[in-house]
Order: structure tokens, then sequence, then C-alpha cells
């Protein structure tokens, strides 16, 4: 578990479920996400299995906020990083700050030299959230994604391990 000075950062549990349910059905966090909204809390079960069996390292966490989940941010797959957050906690800079606790925490249990991001071009909130945390544009691809027929195009950012 991490700590901010607004967010528990934590391993998912069952009882995330209709949280992480009400984050995942809505269209508006979903726009830019890797897959349709999800239209039943057994679809949202079926990631919230995934998050919990691959908490060891713990490197994807659940983002607490007043006892509530809001949002998931870290890493999972290989060096890949991404976050959502529900709606109605966009623009509090709360992923930013998510973040910025759980990159160091991903370079002091991994041996990761880089991780990256996949993004959709037109997400200019998550672009520049990269942006801010210190990634860089490494290339851009055509049709790398297709919801319901309609084709995304993505744009990737890389973060190098820190030197010291």
């Amino acid at each position: 578990m991490l700590t901010t000075e607004r967010l528990i950062l934590r391993a998912a549990r069952q009882d995330d479920l209709m949280d992480l349910h009400a984050i995942f059905r809505d269209p508006r966090a979903m726009q830019y996400w890797s897959t349709p909204p999800h239209d039943s809390p057994e679809r949202t079960q079926e990631n919230l299995d995934r998050m919990m069996a691959a908490a060891d390292p713990l490197l994807y966490f659940v983002i607490e906020m007043d006892g509530t989940v809001v949002g998931t941010a870290g890493g999972h797959g290989e060096g890949e990083v991404g976050f959502i957050l529900h709606p109605d906690y966009w623009r509090r800079g709360i992923v930013l700050e998510a973040m910025r606790a759980i990159l160091p925490h991903i370079w002091n249990a991994t041996s990761l030299t880089r991780v990256f991001a996949d993004v959709d071009p037109n997400n200019t909130a998550s672009t520049g959230l990269l942006v801010a945390l210190g990634f860089h544009e490494t290339h851009r691809a055509p049709n790398t994604y297709c919801i319901n027929g309609v084709w995304s195009d993505s744009v990737y950012f890389a973060l190098d391990r820190p030197t010291s």
C-alpha cells in the first residue's frame, strides 16, 4: 500500500467491485479505453479478478479517496503503465498525485529500465499528464484499437528509469 496526501493506493479487493463497475460502465471514462464500457458487474469482475491475481509485486493499484475507489493506476503488462479515473473526479490532480507515488515504487520493485504508455492521441488530458510526469513521445501508430467498429490510433510515451 502507498499513501499520498489525499489518496490510499492499494491492492484491489472483492468489495471494490461496484466502485470499479461505476468507472468501467461510464462511457466518459471508457471513451479512450481499449474496451467498450462494461455492460454488467460480471464483466467488471473479470478485470477485478486479474487485478487481484497480479498483486505480487503490487504494481497496479486501486485509487481510494475518502473511502471510495475512484480509479486505478500503475504498471501492468510488460512495462506498460496506465490509469483510469471516474469522471466525477477529473481535473483534481488525482492521477498525477497517484502516479508520482507509483512510479518510484515501480522503479524500486522491478528491474525495468523504462516504462511506457499507449494513449489515444485525442486524449489530451492523459497525454498532458504523461508529459507532466516526464514521459516523452516515442512514436505513433494508426488503427491500434477497434471498439464497436470504430478504429483509434495510438501515441506512445516512455519514461526511463531515473539515474541517481
